[in-house]
């Protein structure tokens, strides 16, 4: 059985949005302190999860990620399979041929192999991010209240024409030069 640092990761930060999208969407960069994961692993993964529509992404000031639907609908098989982590115990990755080319099929462990492949998903297919969420808010786990405070911008003043000390007519040309 192999599940990398892919898959562990991608549900690191799905619950770490699912804990905390009330607050409004959350960036890849807060993720990433929290988290202490590559800023730029999490836009390879997170790409993948948008294409799969488990999250949506707000540009702009104030944007990020956000589920894209409730957390008790996405399983963590869903995220999982959506960063394209393979969940296989067999040798031959599902296929029967087990001893490669030059055997001949199946290996005597195969069928244990692939029942354990069924209930890894099953059971990853049965866990939500809202269990998950739960599960750790139970812990202690923090989640700061700190809203996103931003500078108001201050209009700016209205502008005042310059003073002119020079003459606005010809007459009071005339007057000043006497």
């Amino acid at each position: 059985m192999r599940l990398t640092t892919k898959g562990r990761f991608a549900v690191t930060a799905m619950i770490d949005v699912a804990m905390r999208q009330h607050l409004g969407p959350v960036t890849l960069a807060s993720i990433s302190q929290r988290q202490h994961i590559s800023l730029s692993y999490l836009e390879q993964l997170f790409g993948k999860l948008r294409r799969h529509e488990l999250v949506e992404s707000v540009r702009g000031p104030g944007g990020g990620y956000s589920l894209a639907r409730r957390p008790e609908e996405i399983s963590i098989a869903d995220v999982i399979i959506a960063v394209d982590e393979p969940l296989d115990a067999t040798q031959c990755g599902g296929k029967g041929n087990c001893q490669g080319d030059e055997g001949d099929g199946r290996c005597m462990t195969h069928d244990l192999w692939a029942a354990l492949n069924t209930r890894m998903v099953e059971f990853l297919d049965s866990v939500t991010l809202r269990h998950m969420v739960d599960q750790n808010l139970a812990q202690g786990v923090a989640v700061e209240e700190v809203a996103v405070v931003r500078k108001p911008v201050a209009p700016l003043p209205a502008a005042k024409p310059p003073k002119v000390r020079a003459p606005n007519s010809v007459f009071n040309l005339a007057q000043n030069l006497n």
